[in-house]
Formats: structure tokens, C-alpha cells, sequence
């Protein structure tokens, strides 16, 4: 099995999915007598409430070396928002990162979307690195919320959902949000944050649901059995 590096932190929340999930999907092939090696780096999750891209770019690009000098054959950066710094990164090292768009867009193009809604805090919606990717790779277009919805999705998952708090006015809000992304042509939505999936399930509506962290585990474990 190959090794990977896990960078988390952001929040330990989501490492801890991404670890569990990787585990298992790589144990369905190889039996649960073994389990993969794996290195990890939790970062501090300040680093991404203070928004310095330059900051963030620097931490990223330092623990991916150092994980790559570690052993690491491929980088699984395990949450949506930090992406931003993969442009930077990606080529400054001789390992792949696994881009969380990449297994986002595989799916996607597995069912036929074209136009996918995004849900998740405000930098994952309206910042470009997950919509470029997405359209620069499978040509897929991306809808986000409109006006102060992008607030509430963004207070929703850094003061709620991140923090293990899962209400029903945040579930009515997205089910709410998910009616009109597709009302705007949305052919799926894309749950961008991590603990989406646990607020909001596959039999909650009648459009494709691609939960992210699913979808970047299971990336993850098929590099591992590569």
C-alpha cells in the first residue's frame, strides 16, 4: 500500500472523518487485519480565521514538505477551504495533492452534472479555487447561494456545524438553499463542509447530493491501493 500525508487541523473535526473513512474504505479491499500508513499534521485552525492568504500559503506549503520528506507519495488536504492555497503549493513539490475538486468533478461526471450548486462557508462559495477547477478541468459550472444567504451558509458552518452543533433552522436553511440552486439549474449539489452530510441526507431531497469528504476519502484510499 502507498503512503499518504494527511494535512488537518481545519478543523480536527474533519481529520478525524477523513482518517476513520480512509481506514475503512481501504479495509473493504484489504480486510481490517490491516490498516495504511498514514502521516499526519494537524494545523492550528487560526491560521484560517485570520485570512492572510500569505500566511496560509506559507503553513501549507511548509508542512508539505515536510511532509514529503517524510515518505508521503500523495498529499490529501482533508477540508474544502484550505484547497485555496493548492495553486501555490502544488508546484513547489514533487508529490501529487489530491485535489478535493478532482474527486468532485469525477462524480459529477459520473452522473451527467453539468451544473453543480455549492454549499459551504463564505471562501469555499465565492472564492475561485473549487469553481476554476471544477469548470477548468470537466467544464462544469458552479451556482452558489445569492445575497445574504452566502452570511448565513458561512455562520452556519464556522459557528454551528464545525463546532458539532446540527439545528433545524440550519437543516430547513439549506433545504431551503438546495431548492432554489436547483430551481437556478443546479443538476446536483456539492456539500462543501465536511459535517454537511450529517445535517443533510441523500432522502432529505430528490437531487444527486456529492458530499466532498466522501468523495476525497475515497480518492484517497484508491491512491492507496494503487
Amino acid at each position: 500500500m502507498r503512503k499518504i500525508g494527511l494535512i488537518g487541523g481545519t478543523s480536527w473535526h474533519s481529520t478525524i472523518a477523513y482518517y476513520r473513512l480512509i481506514n475503512e474504505m481501504v479495509g473493504e479491499t484489504r480486510g481490517t487485519w490491516a490498516n495504511p500508513e498514514m502521516l499526519i499534521y494537524s494545523i492550528n485552525i487560526e491560521i484560517m480565521r485570520e485570512q492572510d492568504p500569505d500566511k496560509i500559503n506559507a503553513k501549507y506549503l511548509e508542512v508539505s514538505q515536510l511532509l514529503q520528506r517524510s515518505g508521503a507519495e500523495a498529499l490529501v488536504i482533508c477540508a474544502n477551504t484550505p484547497h485555496m492555497a493548492y495553486d501555490h503549493v502544488q508546484p513547489k513539490i514533487d508529490i501529487p495533492i489530491l485535489h478535493i475538486a478532482e474527486a468532485t468533478g469525477r462524480k459529477a461526471a459520473d452522473l451527467g452534472a453539468r451544473n453543480l450548486g455549492l454549499l459551504g462557508n463564505k471562501p469555499t462559495m465565492t472564492r475561485g479555487f473549487i469553481p476554476e477547477y471544477l469548470d477548468r478541468e470537466f467544464g462544469i459550472e458552479t451556482i452558489i447561494p445569492q445575497g445574504e444567504a452566502i452570511e448565513r451558509s458561512h455562520h452556519f458552518v464556522s459557528k454551528e456545524l464545525t463546532q458539532g452543533k446540527f439545528t433545524e433552522e440550519a437543516r430547513k436553511f439549506y433545504l431551503g438553499q438546495i431548492s432554489d440552486l436547483k430551481t437556478r439549474g443546479a443538476d446536483a449539489i456539492v456539500l462543501g463542509c465536511t459535517e454537511l452530510p450529517l445535517l443533510i441526507e441523500q432522502d432529505s431531497t430528490d437531487i444527486p447530493l456529492l458530499p466532498t469528504t466522501q468523495l476525497h476519502a475515497r480518492m484517497a484510499a484508491d491512491f492507496i491501493l494503487s
